[in-house]
């Protein structure tokens, strides 16, 4: 593979062309997604008047990376209607960053033997290196093909789709649609991996953060527990697409649907407060982590309160307080701090300070001051019988962090939206977008912050999530799944109109696109229906908890 990131054509005729014929023949296959005087175009497209035109590779580039993932899955899904022409499957997010791909029907299972058959017909159809022609119809016309194809999954969310044209991709007499562009053929696939993951199998693709390489897979233990408790809860009350969650809505009325919800954000929230209580050993410290737009401080203080309902008298604290102040930090080469690494904390104190308050003394806490950048004297505390202290912060499951508190008296919880909904059988939302859509209209309400703002400093948040946070996941006593199925049909009107300011020519307009086009998919639910004590209200405002 060439170390060539990007590539500027600057076209200058008028006669029409391809950009991918355009581009030089010893880079074919290498970039994966283009823009035309600033538009995302894919390779196919057509020029007939001179622009400038970029092109960008795996490596960096997330929007090329999820053409590279969709056009694996598309051909993925050729491969296995050829080998196995009755078997209907259902795409999800799964462990290692990977797609888990399983049998619709819960009582079938591919095994081994099927996997090495579709592995071998994919390799075979990659190596045909076969067009992938995309096609604009009607909506009237696509639920022709979509009948003719039994695809009642997309059929389905023509439902709630009012615009035309609607667009499928043929290759080699196979017709299917992933919401997103494609490869110009099938010879762009070059590298996957398929790991037998019964009842189904998993798909590892190139990542743009992994220098356009596949990730080493990671076993991830507990968070596959966590999704497959989301997938079955999913499956169980019918909440696994777009349409079905319209219907739910719309056949038991919004109340219901977020009252249910709710209902299981507390459950978790019982269960999780009958396992600390039960603990063998007495809890002193409750560590809660997650990534950014996770729901954290709502949680916090919820859980709070289920456990004073189980009589005990937890006290929060918060890790912010043991930020160094600037003196003590080593500047980056801009001059900013790196306020996400764990250095960026006083560790030494925390753990000081945690160790004095288990073993019952009294401590005088920091307060940090933001806008001075320095500590503060805070407030005196000492701990009773049946007070355990809530600590949040990026770094509190990292086990450094509490290091002079004995594991058997502490309790970690990994805080996520744990999605599996998906636009119809084979694509999945992405949860990463669920936190940004959050992340966008919070910036929005509460920092003034526009969307365009948000979705640049996005890349950043990401690295540290995985800097400093997916590590510790595994480490876990509890996984918390936050999502809301009901949360962007509330979410719609916020987000919608934000993202529809983004200028064209933005760097951001890409993802802004992305993110339009399966949002638009969601009915409408008025917010004047959830809760003042929802983790929705920690996006949208009208929380009873005052620090939210």
């Amino acid at each position: 593979m060439s170390n060539v990131k990007t590539m500027i054509i600057d076209y200058k005729e008028n006669i029409p062309a391809t950009i991918e014929s355009l581009i030089p023949a010893e880079y074919k296959y290498h970039f994966f997604r283009a823009e035309v005087d600033g538009r995302l175009r894919e390779l196919a497209y057509t020029v007939n008047k001179p622009c400038k035109i970029e092109l960008f590779p795996l490596n960096g580039d997330s929007e090329a990376m999820l053409i590279y993932r969709n056009s694996l899955m598309y051909l993925l899904c050729k491969a296995i209607h050829n080998v196995h022409p009755g078997l209907k499957i259902k795409v999800n997010h799964s462990i290692s960053r990977s797609l888990y791909v399983t049998p619709l029907d819960p009582n079938q299972a591919i095994n081994q033997n099927e996997l090495r058959q579709i592995s071998l017909e994919l390799n075979r159809i990659i190596q045909a290196d076969f067009p992938i022609k995309r096609h604009s119809l009607t909506i009237s016309k696509a639920k022709e093909y979509y009948v003719k194809l039994d695809m009642k999954d997309k059929l389905d969310i023509l439902r709630y789709r009012n615009e035309e044209p609607v667009h499928l991709y043929e290759c080699d007499d196979y017709f299917d649609y992933f919401y997103s562009y494609m490869v110009p053929s099938s010879g762009y696939i070059k590298q996957f991996n398929l790991i037998w993951f019964t009842p189904g199998f998993l798909v590892q693709y190139p990542r743009h953060d992994f220098e356009g390489q596949i990730p080493p897979f990671e076993p991830e233990t507990v968070y596959a527990r966590t999704l497959e408790a989301t997938k079955v809860w999913a499956r169980k009350v019918n909440l696994s697409t777009i349409p079905q969650i319209n219907d739910y809505a719309n056949n038991y009325g919004n109340v219901d649907f977020v009252m249910m919800c709710e209902s299981h954000i507390s459950n978790q929230l019982s269960e999780l407060g009958n396992q600390i209580l039960s603990s063998q050993s007495p809890i002193k410290l409750i560590c809660i982590a997650g990534p950014s737009s996770s729901g954290k401080t709502t949680f916090a203080n919820r859980l709070r309160l289920e456990l004073l309902s189980k009589g005990l008298n937890p006290i929060r604290i918060s890790c912010d307080d043991y930020y160094k102040e600037k003196k003590d930090m080593t500047p980056l080469p801009d001059g900013s701090y790196d306020l996400e690494t764990i250095d960026a904390i006083d560790v030494k104190l925390f753990n000081e300070q945690m160790a004095k308050l288990a073993d019952g003394q009294e401590v005088t806490l920091p307060k940090f001051n933001f806008s001075l950048g320095k500590r503060e004297e805070g407030r005196k505390l000492q701990l009773k019988p049946g007070e355990p202290l809530i600590v949040e912060g990026i770094h509190a499951l990292n086990e450094v962090m509490t290091s002079s508190i004995n594991s058997s008296n502490k309790f970690k919880i990994f805080i996520a939206p744990q999605a599996q909904i998906n636009i119809d059988n084979h694509s999945p939302i992405s949860v990463t977008d669920i936190r940004l859509l959050r992340r966008i209209v919070r910036d929005s309400k509460f920092r003034g912050s526009s969307a365009e703002d948000t979705i640049k400093m996005w890349p950043s948040v990401r690295r540290g999530e995985f800097n400093w946070i997916y590590s510790t996941q595994e480490q876990a006593d509890y996984v918390f799944n936050s999502l809301l199925p009901y949360e962007l049909c509330v979410m719609k009107k916020y987000a919608y109109p934000l993202l529809a300011k983004i200028e064209k020519n933005s760097d951001t307009y890409v993802t802004c696109r992305r993110l339009m086009l399966f949002l638009k998919y969601f009915s409408d639910i008025d917010e004047s229906v959830v809760p003042n004590n929802s983790l929705m209200r920690e996006f949208i405002g009208g929380s009873c908890f005052k620090d939210v």
